[in-house]
């Protein structure tokens, strides 16, 4: 039990209200993920309006829905009030469009402007992750007026720490640090000391693109331009680590053959989660009529050397592994960076050699294990390493091909890491398996008689 839940059971609520003062907001949020909906109701209303805004950018998305659902809407209007303006158009997002449009009606404004601007930005884009609550200076400024500047309105900026500077008509031309600020004379000029060497984004930029330079570069903000060159927001650090979160989560569920699911597994029902798995089990069902037909195809060689069928799950499960690991670190390499479509030659030769070696060492082993436990011929044996070496070869190569090949083709990698790579390499398993079995067999001496 937590903290505030044995607080709730006192009713005490003046004890509760003066705990929640002293609390962390991100300690509330967490405990408040496990109170039921009236509790969490009546934690959040007991929070000052400052609290309660901060709390609110903690908790998730469910939480935001259940707590949008019991508001006022001059409760929400306070909220939006108190909100930096990312989470406020965050919010927004999650209220009945007719309360948003109360809400917007009371704004002031420029505010009202604002957040009409944000609401029209893709989903997924720099230009909905950002906010506007910056630090701009101006070139001509001296270390002494930026740092009054800072003083005097720091407060209300969602950081401080890098400050960017603008020409008069707030086209970006450099960023500073505070440090470097402070550290100089109070009348060196801030065009100075600034760096005109940064990293920006601009508003229609995807947002996992935004995440992959944060890492390269280490940053803890970026400044997002329009298309003129002029600063509209910042993307800071915290922001990033939660579309980092949605995308890892996005592509693990692309991975399994799942769609994307909006709600966390137990806040989602059991139709929802049946929703999004069924497609890819019914098109796998639906592929595995192309494995099938291949079995039927060579049906006389298996009833004519049925030793041959107890390998066929080995080899498949074998050649699905090999691929999927391939497959795996494609997608991750090709999602943070490390791989780039130009690299696919150096990819391929890398995956044949450790293809060659693993299929090496696996036939070397299968082999010694099918003499020493099972009653297979040696011509049998040979038969099916000779398939497991050239499957594992084939798997690595098509796991980190395909990926590839998704990504020359504008889809998301992901897909291919497991769900249709495996359909393939099962294809490819059989078509090997069953195409050295009639030609090496009757060499060795072995009569197919069902053939």
């Amino acid at each position: 039990m937590g903290k505030l839940e044995e607080l709730l059971k006192t009713n005490n609520f003046s004890i509760v209200q003066r705990e929640l003062q002293e609390m962390n907001p991100v300690d509330i949020a967490n405990e408040m993920g496990e109170l039921d909906t009236t509790d969490m109701i009546r934690v959040f209303r007991l929070m000052s309006k400052e609290l309660a805004a901060e709390v609110f950018a903690y908790l998730d998305e469910n939480d935001h829905q259940t707590i949008a659902r019991q508001l006022s809407t001059e409760e929400a209007q306070h909220l939006v009030e108190d909100m930096s303006l990312d989470d406020a158009v965050d919010f927004l997002d999650e209220l009945p469009s007719d309360m948003v449009r109360n809400i917007l009606a009371k704004a002031d404004p420029d505010t009202r402007k604002l957040i009409n601007t944000f609401l029209k930005y893709p989903d997924n884009s720099a230009g909905s992750l950002m906010t506007v609550e910056f630090v701009r200076l101006y070139e001509t400024q001296t270390c002494k007026e930026a740092i009054a500047y800072v003083r005097s309105s720091g407060i209300e900026k969602e950081t401080i720490y890098t400050c960017y500077v603008t020409d008069q008509s707030t086209h970006l031309t450099g960023i500073v640090s505070l440090r470097e600020i402070l550290t100089n004379k109070d009348e060196t000029l801030i065009r100075d000391i600034m760096s005109t060497d940064f990293v920006s984004a601009t508003t229609l930029e995807d947002q996992e693109q935004i995440a992959q330079d944060f890492k390269k570069y280490d940053l803890i903000a970026m400044p997002v331009l329009d298309m003129e060159q002029r600063i509209v927001g910042i993307i800071t650090v915290d922001d990033i680590m939660d579309v980092i979160e949605d995308e890892q989560t996005e592509d693990l569920e692309r991975i399994a053959g799942m769609q994307h699911a909006e709600k966390g597994y137990l806040d989602s029902s059991v139709w929802e989660l049946s929703k999004n798995r069924i497609i890819w089990l019914m098109v796998l069902m639906v592929s595995a009529t192309i494995t099938a037909s291949v079995i039927t195809r060579f049906n006389k060689l298996l009833e004519g050397m049925i030793a041959l069928t107890a390998f066929i799950p080995m080899l498949m499960d074998t050649g699905g592994n090999s691929g999927s690991q391939a497959s795996t670190l494609m997608v991750r390499g090709l999602a943070v960076g490390e791989v780039t479509l130009h690299d696919w030659r150096k990819v391929i030769w890398k995956e044949l050699r450790v293809g060659f070696v693993c299929a090496s060492i696996l036939g070397t082993v299968n082999f010694l294990r099918i003499m020493a436990f099972n009653q297979a011929t040696w011509q049998v044996n040979l038969v099916v390493n000779l398939t497991l070496f050239f499957t594992v070869m084939v798997a690595k190569t098509l796991g980190s091909s395909m990926p590839m090949a998704a990504r020359l083709a504008h889809l998301d990698p992901a897909l291919m890491a497991s769900p249709m790579l495996t359909t393939m390499v099962d294809l490819f398993t059989l078509l090997i398996y069953f195409t050295i079995a009639t030609k090496l067999l009757p060499m060795l001496g072995v009569a197919l008689t069902g053939m």
